[in-house]
């Protein structure tokens, strides 16, 4: 049974169908792109795994289980954490705090256990903490950690949105195009990072990205949208050499 699977999904926005018919089987353990040009539908397809939008028609299952009217918060909480093609840090807390966020999902004290600061309290937060800081060390930004999120130099609070998404502890991890803005040199780290994600913290990864290095260099396998359809899917070399993504995105750039 695939980890993700997504069956004839459509989703139409005043009658233009932004997705149309998509269809995705994703294995465990699998570092799967999805490319194509602005407006091809891709984020479209991540917020409706994710529960933002609630799709006009098909399937989306996870584990076995349906997500289709589920909330975000229940989403994440299965197992599927996500980052944003905008980044979407709360800039006026921390560098830690960003982090130790997005573990109050798996907390267990009580409400008088807070307000009291009874023991159970102070132990799981320290434990966060320490949790927390140890992402912040994989990321390399240990050293920034009590310094407000907004501070941080524009790839650097991309590093700290994927750390904010680990920190969930997830099995599926959606990254939305996050080499966007940096340069040729960022963006291989950051493609040489996703793989040690990858492979270090044993995810499945579903990637869209519009850096082709970054694509070619980590996916396993690839889908294309154009205009809400699927028009190719294949391995790196497959799409490289297709036709039809050479004509509607790639271009010139497979020739170099």
């Amino acid at each position: 049974m695939a980890l993700l699977s997504v069956q004839h999904l459509t989703h139409a926005f005043a009658g233009v169908r932004a997705v149309d018919d998509f269809n995705l089987e994703l294995q465990q353990s699998e570092l799967a792109a999805v490319i194509g040009p602005n407006g091809a539908g891709k984020t479209t397809v991540f917020n409706l795994i994710t529960g933002v939008y609630r799709p006009t028609r098909g399937k989306i299952t996870y584990k076995g289980d349906n997500l289709i009217g589920l909330p975000a918060h229940r989403i994440v909480a299965g197992g599927i954490a996500r980052t944003f093609q905008n980044i979407r840090l709360f800039k006026e807390l921390s560098v830690l705090e960003n982090v130790h966020v997005a573990q109050y999902g798996q907390s267990s004290y009580s409400v008088v256990d807070s307000l009291l600061r009874l023991p159970r309290f102070r132990r799981q937060e320290e434990e966060q903490r320490e949790r927390g800081l140890e992402l912040l060390n994989v990321f390399s930004l240990e050293d920034c950690a009590d310094m407000p999120a907004r501070q941080l130099p524009y790839g650097r609070q991309r590093r700290l949105e994927i750390a904010r998404a680990l920190a969930t502890k997830p099995t599926l991890l959606l990254l939305d195009e996050p080499a966007a803005g940096m340069n040729p040199a960022e963006a291989e780290e950051l493609m040489r990072l996703i793989l040690w994600i990858h492979r270090e913290f044993e995810l499945t990864i579903l990637l869209i990205e519009h850096q082709m290095p970054v694509v070619m260099g980590a996916a396993q396998r690839i889908l294309v949208l154009n205009f809400g359809k699927t028009i190719a899917e294949g391995t790196p070399e497959e799409i490289r050499a297709n036709p039809a993504v050479i004509e509607v995105y790639l271009g010139e750039e497979t020739d170099e």
